[in-house]
C-alpha cells in the first residue's frame, strides 16, 4: 500500500515539476537536484513504513532520511554553481 502512494506522490511532483519547468522556461542544476531529492524522499518514506518496526520510528527516521537528501542535494547544487 505505501509502494503504491509512493508511485502516486511520485507521479504527482513529476506532473508539477514538469508544470513548473515549462512554465518557468528554465530549468536549472539546483530544481533538477531538487526533484531528485524529493523523489528519493518520497521512496525512503515508502521503504521504511513497510519495514517490521514500531509506527513513531519509521516515519521519524524517513523524515529524517529525507531531509539529509535534501541537503546533500542542496550542498551537491551549490557546489555545481561555484564550479561555473
Amino acid at each position: 500500500m505505501s509502494v503504491a502512494v509512493a508511485v502516486l506522490a511520485i507521479l504527482a511532483f513529476l506532473a508539477w515539476f514538469i508544470f513548473w519547468a515549462i512554465r518557468e522556461k528554465s530549468l536549472k542544476a539546483h530544481s533538477v537536484s531538487y526533484g531528485v531529492a524529493v523523489i528519493a524522499a518520497i521512496l525512503t518514506y515508502a521503504y521504511f513504513l513497510s519495514m517490521d518496526l514500531p509506527q513513531l520510528i519509521k516515519i521519524l527516521v524517513s523524515i529524517l532520511l529525507g531531509i539529509i537528501l535534501i541537503v546533500v542535494g542542496g550542498i551537491y547544487a551549490r557546489r555545481l554553481a561555484d564550479r561555473s
